[in-house]
């Protein structure tokens, strides 16, 4: 099953689109008229993850591919990326594409030096459209006897679209089974990853196209910036039709003088059009819907202030990374951002041990760290560190509305409560406030049974023993797990066999969604009665707040279910949003943390007000208490 067409008839970024909207995995190939390989584009559950596109990968390939206006389109079902290099929304590159590729249309119609500007400047050229050149004459293959294909002058080598190994005649790469790519000689690929321009009008070369084509490519790059940017609420003014005539007649005339250089802006991250922050989370591994939540509900939160004009005259764009909640990438990552990616601050990172690493690196440029995705206390310095901010209640107010639940309520005694927790910093936190919360109750009390496993894995049969070894002189009623949601499930299901009446509780950190959906796969005796502690309110409710949340949800990405992460995500953005309000054009990091720290009881319609002061760098402190019941579904519990 395939879905193909012509790039004559529908520009790539409507492609790329529609191979969002149908949601399904697969690879979208581009080949020319001739039957030649131009590039391969990766999707998977309708996000694009990778590209190629000859030596360029990643997002660079899709901005690249932008310009491709000539061609085949075909949609192969099932086809999967070796790995994942793209983690931005469609949305989001063509946000950042888009210009580039006006840009470029715009240089190759000033005939490869001038740009379309309300004041032309010389420029050098710079990566013209791609275009494809017929042959005058049949080349035969001495492969496979396959002959149209583009002009001899042109004719070099043949590149792997994935590995870019070289070959000198046409075929199948054989590591990856993949239609190679012909490299030209008059237009190569550069080192630097883009193409080679080609030769100026002025330079004699008679393969220049006539200005008319020129004008035609900048009219198609314009029309396209215009569809999307009314689709962010900016659609820029129209321009009248004189320059572009000017354009053609410029471009094969002499060069005006040239304009005065243009100042780098001030502040990093930060320009006329946009702010950018960074986000370092699990985009792979055992941890990554907790990443994914995280991230769209960050995004569905900056393309509602997008679409309503932006902050200030500026977009608000997420730049997301893959560091698979292992502390080991995380720094590479967390640099990547700030030193190549060049982001303004960071926002929605995920985990306390990856904070811990992560933290670091962006306090050493006094650069924002606001609404991570953990509770831990290493991010809740007394007085509190000046560039972090915290959207949500620490792990220790969680524990410690759980604990006093299971004694207070359910009148467990505290020799009977364990603690199931990851080995690291984030099993850590947990269970020092776990053992904290039972000490406020039961001061001579010490002997709290910590059990565990590693990260990014499912392997509990080590705590599973300790348990049964442990349940033999005490036994265990209760255990609060501080646990991933794919740990927290195999746990379940291991100990639910054993100790039917056995009560679980996780922190919200586990992933309520995902953990539900795995348990109901286990069978319902395995979900019905699980409690996980909450920082957002309950997603089934009806309040202003949950419904505005579902509305943009909807919106942007339509078909995704209400998570409580996508809710924390969403609602940890919108303070973060207001403070780049409050903070106006003038914006840097001192400023956007002095704009927070006046933020005072504000009203977002979630229960209980937020507050930021030069004390106070977590916004809430609220706990709700959730249960699933037989069906499935969550319902909000009494903690008190």
């Amino acid at each position: 099953m395939s879905l193909t067409g012509e790039l004559g008839e529908v520009a790539f970024s409507d492609v790329i689109q529609l191979c969002g909207k149908i949601r399904s995995s697969g690879a979208l190939l581009l080949t020319a008229e001739t039957g030649e390989a131009i590039g391969t584009f990766w999707f998977e559950n309708g996000e694009l993850v990778d590209a190629q596109l000859g030596t360029l990968g990643g997002a660079d390939a899709v901005y690249r591919a932008l310009e491709v206006t000539e061609g085949i389109y075909r949609f192969d079902f099932g086809l999967r990326a070796r790995e994942r290099r793209i983690f931005a929304s469609i949305e989001s590159l063509l946000i950042e594409g888009i210009p580039r590729m006006e840009e470029s249309a715009a240089t190759a119609a000033a005939g490869g030096r001038y740009q379309t500007r309300s004041q032309l400047a010389p420029v050098a050229s710079k990566d013209p459209p791609l275009q494809l050149v017929p042959t005058a004459q049949r080349q035969v293959d001495t492969n496979n006897k396959r002959g149209m294909g583009m002009t001899r002058s042109a004719l070099a080598e043949w590149s792997c679209p994935i590995c870019s190994r070289h070959f000198e005649t046409e075929g199948e790469c054989p590591d990856h089974h993949t239609p190679l790519i012909r490299r030209t000689g008059t237009r190569t690929f550069a080192a630097s990853g883009g193409l080679a321009p080609e030769p100026s009008p002025h330079s004699g070369s008679r393969g220049a196209s006539p200005a008319w084509v020129a004008v035609t490519l900048a009219a198609l790059a314009v029309g396209i910036v215009a569809i999307v940017a009314l689709k962010i609420g900016r659609a820029p003014r129209p321009q009248p039709s004189a320059p572009a005539r000017a354009v053609a007649t410029v471009a094969v005339g002499e060069p005006p003088s040239p304009a005065a250089p243009v100042a780098a802006p001030a502040v990093h991250g930060v320009t006329d059009n946009e702010i950018r922050f960074g986000m370092a989370a699990p985009f792979s591994g055992p941890a990554k819907e907790l990443g994914r939540q995280m991230k769209m509900g960050i995004e569905a939160a900056f393309n509602a202030a997008n679409d309503a004009g932006g902050i200030a005259g500026r977009r608000l764009i997420l730049v997301a990374a893959d560091d698979g909640y292992e502390p080991a990438r995380t720094v590479e990552v967390m640099k990547d951002l700030r030193d190549k990616k060049d982001v303004f601050g960071f926002v929605g990172n995920v985990g306390t041990p990856t904070a811990a690493v992560a933290l670091p690196v962006a306090l050493e440029r006094k650069m924002l760290f606001f609404g991570a995705f953990t509770g831990a206390n290493l991010l809740r310095h007394d007085p509190p560190d000046r560039y972090v901010f915290n959207f949500r209640a620490s792990y220790t107010e969680e524990t410690a509305a759980v604990v006093r639940y299971l004694i207070k309520v359910r009148h467990l005694r505290p020799e009977s409560i364990a603690v199931f927790a990851q080995q690291d910093a984030f099993g850590d936190a947990g269970f020092q406030g776990v053992t904290r919360a039972v000490r406020e109750l039961r001061p001579d009390f010490r002997g709290t049974l910590r059990i565990g496993y590693q990260r990014n894995t499912t392997d509990v049969r080590e705590a599973v023993a300790t348990l049964n070894a442990r349940s033999r002189s005490t036994p265990i009623k209760a255990i609060v797990m501080v646990a991933t949601y794919r740990a927290a499930a195999r746990f379940i299901e291991k100990v639910r066999d054993l100790y039917p009446k056995m009560i679980f509780t996780n922190v919200s950190f586990v992933g309520s969604t995902a953990l539900a959906e795995e348990l109901k796969l286990l069978g319902h005796r395995y979900a019905s009665g699980v409690i996980v502690t909450q920082v957002v309110p309950p997603v089934e409710r009806f309040s202003t707040a949950i419904l505005k949340y579902k509305e943009a949800l909807n919106r942007y990405f339509p078909g995704e279910k209400a998570d409580y992460v996508s809710l924390e995500g969403f609602w940890a953005a919108s303070v973060l949003i207001e403070g780049v309000r409050r903070t106006g054009r003038d914006i840097d990091s001192e400023r956007l943390v002095d704009a927070l720290e006046g933020i005072h009881d504000l009203d977002l319609g979630l229960g209980t007000p937020l507050t930021f002061g030069l004390e106070e760098h977590q916004a809430s402190h609220r706990v709700w208490g959730t249960q699933i019941n037989e069906d499935g579904v969550y319902e909000e519990i009494d903690l008190q």
